[in-house]
């Protein structure tokens, strides 16, 4: 889907995702201290929202005008300061940050290996990256996500584009949807300081 789909995507409903951020970030960051952060593909801001509430220095980057849109309001109405960047990833350089996230981003691979080189040099030394996304074996053994298995994430693909980073924790995980699980792949890794 290009930028103009996800515009009409994000303008049809209030909130596309939940307000909340999505269980693994709180779960896996929750306990970090604060300081400069990127959210990449960060649509209505759900994550760099939360992040911001706990002190972090946010910058939340998509290509939907309407969701960042969204997240401005709401930022404002909670008096949350993040910086909305609208860009296309396939272009986008990410300043260094002590966290770098993904979560959630489903492209054709040659933009995802470009995204995810960008995403792991920006990480700064001491720094950590997320990644969050749909695992291939959700198409089928799980539920939702895209149905297009070469934009599905594995821990296989990913961990060796990590140079530079010591990998803390990179496994499938899987998140309750309905009455099934969703399995996702979740990678978390620092750069030594």
């Amino acid at each position: 889907m290009d930028a103009d789909s996800w515009d009409r995507r994000y303008a049809e409903t209030e909130l596309v995702w939940s307000a909340e951020p999505n269980r693994f970030v709180a779960d896996e960051l929750g306990d970090l201290p604060p300081g400069t952060a990127v959210d990449l593909a960060a649509g209505e801001g759900r994550n760099a929202l939360w992040l911001a509430g706990l002190g972090w220095r946010v910058t939340a980057v998509d290509f939907s005008a309407v969701a960042l849109d969204k997240g401005r309001r709401i930022a404002r109405a909670r008096d949350l300061d993040v910086t909305w960047v609208r860009a296309d990833l396939a272009d986008y350089q990410p300043a260094p940050a002590d966290l770098v996230l993904i979560a959630y981003l489903h492209v054709p691979p040659a933009l995802w290996q470009r995204v995810l080189r960008a995403a792991v040099g920006a990480v700064a030394p001491g720094g950590t990256l997320l990644l969050v996304g749909h695992d291939a074996t959700n198409l089928t053994e799980g539920t939702g996500g895209p149905q297009d298995l070469e934009r599905l994430w594995s821990v296989d693909d990913i961990v060796p584009a990590l140079d530079g980073l010591t990998v803390e924790r990179a496994e499938w995980v899987r998140r309750p949807v309905g009455g099934r699980d969703a399995i996702d792949t979740l990678v978390r890794a620092r750069r030594p300081a």
